[in-house]
Formats: C-alpha cells, sequence, structure tokens
C-alpha cells in the first residue's frame, strides 16, 4: 500500500508540474526536462507513468471535464445547468492550473502529433444533453436545433474565455460570462420562459464548485508536497 501511494504522490506530482509548464508555455514550449525539473522526479519514474509529453497533455485536458460530472449527476437538466457550468468553468479558469492548462492544450490541439477534436465534441454533447432536457420543458425556442446551438455556444464560451485571458488575465471572466448569457438568452428562450434563467449562475452551484475545488488544490498540493520528500 506504502508504495502505490507513493506512486499515486509522484503521479499528482507530475501532472502539476506538466500543468505549470504547460499552462506558461503551451504544449510546444514545455519540455519534459522542465516538468522533471518542476516535478523533482527521475526520468524513470516519469516514463513509469507516462509514455510522452502528449500522454501527460491528454491526462490533462481530461481534468476540466470534472466540472461536469456533479452537474450532470443532479436532476433537473437543461438551459440554467449550462449556464452554470460555464460559470463553474471560469471559475476553475481562474483558480485550477490543471484546468487552465488543459483548455490551453485544447485550443492548441493542432501541436499534437495525433490532434483529435474529442473535448470539444464532448463539451458539445455535454450541452446538446442538457438542451434537449430544456427543449422538453419549452424552454428553447421553435425551430432552434440542439446540436447547432451547443456547438455556437461551446465557441461562444471559447472566444469569451481566451478575450478575458488576453486582456484582463481572467479577472473579469465570470462578468463576461454574465454578458455573453444576457446577449444569447433573448434568442434562444420564449419571452414567457426568460424570467426564469440567471444569466450571473446559480449562487448554490457556485459555492459547490468553489468549495469541491478548494478541496481538491489542497489535496493535490499535500500530494506534492509529499512526492518532492519522498
Amino acid at each position: 500500500m506504502a508504495r502505490q501511494e507513493r506512486a499515486g504522490r509522484t503521479r499528482a506530482a507530475i501532472i502539476d508540474a506538466a500543468a505549470e509548464e504547460f499552462d506558461r508555455r503551451g504544449f510546444a514550449g514545455a519540455s519534459l526536462s522542465d516538468i522533471l525539473k518542476r516535478a523533482a522526479v527521475t526520468k524513470g519514474a516519469l516514463y513509469f507513468h507516462f509514455t510522452s509529453k502528449e500522454e501527460i497533455a491528454r491526462t490533462i485536458i481530461d481534468e476540466q471535464f470534472k466540472v461536469w460530472q456533479p452537474l450532470k449527476d443532479t436532476s433537473g437538466l437543461g438551459l440554467q445547468t449550462v449556464i452554470d457550468m460555464t460559470h463553474d468553468l471560469g471559475g476553475l479558469l481562474q483558480r485550477d492550473t490543471r484546468v487552465r492548462a488543459g483548455i490551453r492544450l485544447v485550443v492548441e490541439h493542432g501541436t499534437f502529433n495525433d490532434p483529435a477534436p474529442a473535448a470539444y465534441q464532448q463539451w458539445i454533447a455535454a450541452v446538446e444533453e442538457c438542451l434537449v432536457a430544456a427543449r422538453a420543458k419549452g424552454d428553447l425556442r421553435p425551430g432552434m436545433v440542439s446540436l447547432d446551438v451547443s456547438t455556437f455556444i461551446i465557441s461562444s464560451f471559447t472566444g469569451v474565455q481566451i478575450s478575458s485571458q488576453v486582456l484582463t488575465e481572467r479577472a473579469d471572466i465570470q462578468r463576461r460570462i454574465t454578458s455573453m448569457w444576457e446577449i444569447v438568452l433573448p434568442g434562444l428562450v420564449p419571452p414567457r420562459r426568460l424570467a426564469k434563467f440567471r444569466p450571473e449562475g446559480s449562487a448554490a452551484t457556485t459555492t459547490t464548485a468553489t468549495t469541491t475545488t478548494a478541496t481538491a488544490t489542497s489535496a493535490r498540493a499535500t500530494a506534492a508536497k509529499a512526492a518532492t520528500a519522498s
């Protein structure tokens, strides 16, 4: 058990170090030697867990989807779920290096040896699932195609978060996401249903996401210190 725990800590330290490098330098600019130095592990330890820099990157890309599973597990999927999801992801982009690096890697996926649009497709599918539920509730205007709307929302969010990063280092990302929904919602929702939606996000969801992220970040920091010590 002690060996497994030590291996788990080492793997976490490698992922955290790689996330820092990818967040700062991008996929092409980050080197394995820099990741090794930041993680304070040997090359053998890295290759025990990962076969390449690209495999580490794909592991980090998967981190961003942790915001979706808690929302998916709750009852009552719909358009507000999508709004809350974008706000939660915006908060993670401000606080969580792994998520921040994962989003950057998705945008830079063309630099991979074997680029794949899976991350975009997964987000589009998650939003589409919510929109199908919204349609059943009468919360979408007639004629709206769920897949087209889902693709538009993900594209809009991508543009919003990149603009926020460039202009304010994401300090204003929540305001920008709210503004996005204030513009988009009247075109999606029948007028009689519009008042039920909160473009600023549901306070309860935001609080839960903050608590969950803080706990996860603290746990990873503890694991990284333990890995360095061992």
